[in-house]
């Protein structure tokens, strides 16, 4: 199977899936397909889509074997005029028309059309509303009016215990709507319960979860379904490796040609920035469901780190021909015009994405790096804002606020910032070294020093944390440990293989031989001060050096052996010689400002 590649870890045997039993693939596809058809008899389009899409990646069943139809009560029976024309009206999102047909219906379906129509019906009207009233960036005041009565009437409903998953589903929805986020969690987990191969109830309370703290209290049916939902809150939750290990025991089970699994293990390898991974799955996703849309945003933006202008002007007019007002079709346009640095465009496309969906998440953080780009750092401060309004696990969001804050000249603002994106992404070096750079404006040095050491130890992706660590040395007047940075640093730059265009090397060759040089160890200091002679800004340093060493030789000077210098640099370049010390990990929540 294409992820047999994708996924790096060892395959978990399926048994491992905890409680999600998969031995009998026939069950849970006919499983899947009746769940499909009951969710689009209720409009819920996207449940049903995931799991007929899930349903697709398993083989087909006999005629024998397929799913009965739905059996009518006499309640089903006496609202089936009204539910059918209704349902014909909710097609066409005429939803007013679909609950006035549908009001004093009893059977559960028709029931849940008619409150699924009222709450629609005031979703679009706030939607439209939003998008007449405010400019790009203000705060929506608009609400939809329908909440409150929605939520008096399912609240009595629920009490009565006459509520059915999907109720329970729309009820929750109702609740996090209001922002009672603890009652909209129990509603979820009740819902999950009545109804676990409902996806959208899963999907909702992953919305919801913030931290690993919280999923160990929750108690959840003990049904395959589980496995997916803990895939995919690992994926939110930044716990990749756990999130990979379970999609490839999925894949194991038998879904190995689910485009859904293939997407997420995609972006799970964005999330932990490994792109050339993420880029051959993308690539191979596309292969499988070329019109796909989903996740293409994401797939846009691994080629904009990349800059592979030539692919991301093909997927934009790709996706421009196949449905160019799609959110995520806007993003990548916008993505586009980014990489030409045409910025006013790229707003313009974030904007006209968030007009289509003001609750989309990769827009409002994009646009705030628009904003960036253009120096208008108020408007990327509410762009941010607006994306951990919509989703408070976004680090990007809270790390493009900690860098607007720092373009104005406010370090503590930015400290918490950063701080709040490093405990997002506890491994992620950028964070770090962000955080280092605050804590040197605000003079806690100490603090600083601790930053650049963690970054470097959980693999520097910038390759700044050294040069900054030994800088901070230098100012601390620790030559030992500066030049014991510098050294490591320069090992780390040549050991890539290529040597990057990196300002900081002549730096550290320039300190290195000024180092070797009051050591009074002239070969060092000769070697280094030639390699300054390679790089334009330290080349007349370097020459001076060298001929001050010529001179000293020629005086006769020996290398003094009263000076301890236990740190040479290879000619080699070679990282086996140089001693280094271990820092273990910090923590560093505790730290205070």
């Amino acid at each position: 199977a294409v992820i047999g590649r994708a996924g790096t870890m060892a395959a978990a045997m399926v048994g491992a899936a905890g409680g999600g039993d998969f031995s009998d693939l026939r069950e849970i596809k006919k499983q899947l397909l009746s769940v499909a058809e009951r969710s689009r008899e209720r409009g819920l389009q996207h449940s049903g889509k995931w799991a007929a899409e899930l349903a697709f990646a398993l083989e087909p069943l006999p005629l024998s074997e397929l799913p009965p139809p739905s059996v009518l009560t006499e309640e089903d029976a006496r609202d089936l005029d009204a539910y059918t024309l209704a349902k014909s009206y909710f097609d066409l999102k005429e939803y007013d028309r679909a609950a006035y047909f549908l009001q004093g219906c009893k059977s559960q379906k028709a029931y849940f059309l008619y409150m699924y129509s009222r709450y629609l019906s005031g979703e679009k009207k706030k939607d439209d509303e939003t998008v007449d009233s405010l400019g790009p960036l203000e705060k929506g005041q608009v609400k939809n009016e329908a909440l409150r009565e929605l939520r008096v009437e399912l609240s009595k409903k629920h009490k009565a215990q006459e509520l059915d998953g999907f109720g329970l589903y729309l009820y929750g929805v109702v609740l996090r709507k209001l922002d009672l986020v603890k009652e909209a969690i129990d509603v979820f987990v009740e819902a999950a319960h009545a109804l676990p191969l409902h996806w959208g109830a899963w999907l909702e309370l992953c919305n919801l979860i913030t931290d690993k703290e919280m999923l160990k209290f929750l108690s959840l049916p003990d049904t395959w379904m589980k496995e997916f939902f803990l895939a995919h809150i690992y994926t939110e939750l930044q716990l990749i490796e756990e999130a990979l290990q379970k999609y490839q025991s999925l894949i194991d089970a038998g879904f190995s040609k689910s485009t859904y699994i293939i997407s997420q293990i995609a972006v799970a390898y964005h999330n932990i920035r490994d792109i050339d991974k993420a880029l051959s799955i993308f690539n191979e996703l596309r292969k499988q469901d070329p019109y796909r849309i989903e996740n293409m945003d994401t797939f846009s933006n691994l080629l904009y780190v990349r800059s592979m202008k030539p692919e991301l002007s093909y997927l934009a007019h790709n996706l421009c021909e196949i449905d160019k007002y799609r959110v995520e079709t806007c993003c990548v346009i916008g993505n586009y015009y980014s990489l030409r640095s045409q910025h006013e465009k790229a707003a313009l496309y974030f904007q006209r994405a968030l007009k289509l969906n003001p609750r989309y998440l990769g827009a409002w953080t994009l646009m705030g790096h628009e904003y960036m780009e253009m120096k208008n750092t108020s408007a990327a401060i509410q762009a941010y804002r607006h994306a951990i309004e919509v989703n408070k696990r976004d680090y990007r969001a809270w790390y493009g606020l900690g860098q607007t804050y720092e373009i104005l000249k406010m370090p503590f603002y930015c400290l918490y910032y950063y701080r709040r994106a490093h405990q997002l992404r506890p491994n992620d070096s950028r964070m770090l070294v962000a955080l280092g750079e605050c804590y040197e404006k605000l003079n806690q040095l100490v603090e600083a020093k601790k930053c650049y050491w963690r970054a470097y130890a959980v693999g520097d992706v910038e390759k700044m944390a050294l040069v900054k660590l030994a800088k901070l040395h230098e100012q601390l007047n620790e030559s030992e440990q500066a030049a014991q940075c510098y050294i490591k640093y320069i090992q780390d730059i040549y050991s890539c293989g290529e040597v990057v265009e990196h300002l900081e090397v002549s730096t550290a060759f320039r300190y290195l031989a000024q180092y070797y040089f009051k050591c009074k160890l002239w070969d060092e200091a000769s070697a280094c001060a030639q390699k300054c002679c390679a790089f334009n800004d330290t080349r007349e340093e370097g020459k001076a050096l060298l001929r001050q060493i010529l001179q000293l030789r020629n005086q006769g000077e020996a290398s003094s052996t009263d000076v301890p210098a236990p740190f040479f640099l290879p000619a080699s370049l070679s990282a086996s010689n140089t001693p280094t010390r271990r820092v273990s990990p910090l923590n560093l929540s505790s730290v205070t400002p």
